[in-house]
């Protein structure tokens, strides 16, 4: 597999008004087309700010960000931001509208992608008529619309209750398989990371570096619901636990 993305020796500082604070520093690393790669660390440490900058939305003090050739980027946010006055299938194709890139053939991949992950009678429905984790089903639809080759999310899960969330990071999970994408999640719960990813870095307390990195080896591995039972599991989530250093 080749490299899609390659971050290398990333700084970001902020003025701010009792001077200069760095967020990151010397971050370096590569990842794989297909690899699904979490990024775990303490609240306040910067997970935040460095997918900002992968997906342009914030600009690097120094170091440099390698993109394959024409690699197109997804977003998808902590909140679903669901617009509640359109319906699932206008909320679902915003982005292609806002492109200017709603064609025939986009439109049928949108209303292809409602019908195979269950939302096809809920096409014409309006937000507050979905649950939870359908409404996380139609943020990624959306993000998948415009067929990017990277996924970034940021907390895709942390609205939702903890059986939702079990749910929906299932249902997320498989859809991000069968189409193929590659993808950068940033997470605080540890078990989320294990049970989805191939490679976890974890990240220090501020200014982040990375700390270390596990590639991820499950036996049998399967769904993030199965991966939890998983033998090497608990023996992950508690290396990883000591890597972040809480205090509470």
């Amino acid at each position: 597999m080749n490299n899609i993305l390659k971050i290398s020796n990333l700084k970001k500082d902020y003025n701010t008004i009792n001077g200069e604070i760095t967020a990151i520093d010397n971050i370096s690393f590569s990842l794989k087309k297909g690899t699904f790669l979490s990024i775990v660390g303490s609240s306040g440490c910067g997970k935040s700010t460095l997918l900002n900058i992968i997906a342009g939305l914030d600009n690097l003090t120094s170091g440099e960000i390698d993109y394959s050739p024409c690699l197109k980027i997804g977003y998808m946010l902590q909140d679903d931001a669901l617009l509640p006055w359109l319906t699932v299938y206008q909320n679902a194709t915003i982005g292609l509208n806002l492109l200017k890139i709603a064609t025939e053939d986009n439109l049928n991949y949108v209303k292809k992608l409602l019908v195979t992950y269950g939302l096809e009678k809920f096409i014409d429905k309006y937000p507050d008529e979905l649950s939870g984790g359908m409404k996380q089903r139609v943020a990624l639809i959306r993000t998948l619309a415009t067929k990017p080759d990277l996924l970034l999310l940021d907390e895709p899960f942390s609205a939702l209750d903890y059986q939702s969330r079990l749910m929906v990071s299932d249902d997320v999970y498989k859809i991000i398989k069968k189409e193929n994408k590659t993808v950068i999640m940033i997470t605080h719960d540890i078990a989320e990371a294990i049970s989805l990813s191939d490679t976890i870095i974890v990240l220090s307390k501020r200014p982040a570096n990375i700390k270390k990195v596990y590639d991820v080896k499950l036996s049998n591995k399967t769904t993030p619901i199965n991966n939890r039972g998983c033998p090497e599991f608990s023996s992950y989530y508690d290396q990883i636990w000591r890597d972040l250093d809480v205090s509470i």
